[in-house]
């Protein structure tokens, strides 16, 4: 059967417009990356940092999660993440719409992810915040801060991630740069982990000395006081403010509501202390907002006009 010409005719130029314009469109859409709010209805990412061992990590924070999804109604999943960077970026692309983070990438996450701050740690014997220590084992040579800086070139050094606070940026600053020491040529090797795993690598002799911090050294303290017993504290820095909890700031109120009201009430019987005490020795949370950032903000700004020499 011969086709009609009318069936054949070629589109007019308004249509084929009408036509490129709603393909381009549609690819425009599919390259957008999702919004906080395009997910699916109910679902949010939590983002953890991990500080140790993934597994480790899950043990401590799903039940938390389990809590929060059964108090809030949402689906919480668990997002981890094996460093900093990684987090802020899984934040900036929606993968993530609420996260622990140190004070460093807290920042980060502010500035560059659309986040905001709204509830720090509060540790359980009542301490406003924390400490970055330098460690060795006590069967080691090095007595004193002065013996392992003096001769760098004799051991090896474990830093944290670049981005953490209590790992890198406060002993880089407060032991290195302010004695005119280059941390990334003073040592015979250097390696960077994280908090847990400088703590073992220090413990099996992988590393002579290493930052780590009170928190690891708590946990440490409660779940293999044997190990913690071997260790000894070269520097102590100044208190450190607990970690904050940030959200996306796009959040709709109807979800952020229920997490902050499950968040800051969170604690108030044994099961739930005893969750929170596995988690870095905590009693649970407090409001609080970007403010809480501004001592770390000055002591980058002066970290990087004198840069890491």
């Amino acid at each position: 059967m011969p086709i009609r010409k009318s069936l054949m005719a070629p589109m007019s130029s308004c249509a084929r417009l009408v036509s490129l314009l709603g393909a381009v469109l549609l690819l425009a859409c599919w390259a957008l990356p999702a919004r906080a709010d395009d997910a699916a209805p109910g679902e949010i990412s939590f983002g953890i940092i991990a500080t140790e061992r993934s597994g480790a990590m899950r043990k401590m924070w799903e039940p938390f999660l389990a809590d929060m999804e059964k108090a809030t109604g949402l689906k919480v999943r668990g997002y981890y993440a094996t460093d900093y960077a990684a987090m802020v970026e899984a934040m900036r692309f929606h993968k993530v719409q609420i996260a622990w983070f140190g004070a460093k990438a807290a920042i980060d996450a502010v500035d560059r992810a659309n986040a905001e701050v709204f509830a720090q740690f509060v540790d359980a014997d009542g301490t406003p915040g924390y400490y970055s220590y330098i460690i060795c084992r006590k069967d080691s040579p090095i007595a004193s801060l002065d013996d392992l800086l003096r001769d760098g070139k004799r051991f090896t050094f474990g830093v944290g991630d670049p981005d953490s606070l209590s790992g890198t940026l406060v002993p880089a600053f407060y032991v290195f740069q302010q004695r005119h020491i280059d941390l990334r040529n003073h040592f015979k090797a250097m390696r960077s982990s994280n908090h847990e795993g400088n703590f073992l690598g220090v413990l099996a002799g992988q590393v002579d000395a290493a930052t780590s911090n009170s928190e690891m050294l708590q946990k440490i303290q409660d779940t293999q006081p044997e190990k913690a017993a071997q260790i000894r504290i070269l520097w102590t820095s100044e208190l450190l403010p607990r970690d904050p909890l940030v959200w996306d700031r796009d959040l709709p109120e109807s979800v952020k509501g229920p997490i902050r009201g499950f968040i800051l009430s969170y604690g108030r019987d044994a099961r739930e202390k005893g969750i929170l005490r596995g988690m870095y020795h905590l009693a649970g949370f407090r409001a609080s907002n970007n403010s809480q950032l501004a001592a770390t903000r000055e002591l980058i700004a002066r970290f990087d006009r004198k840069g890491l020499h």
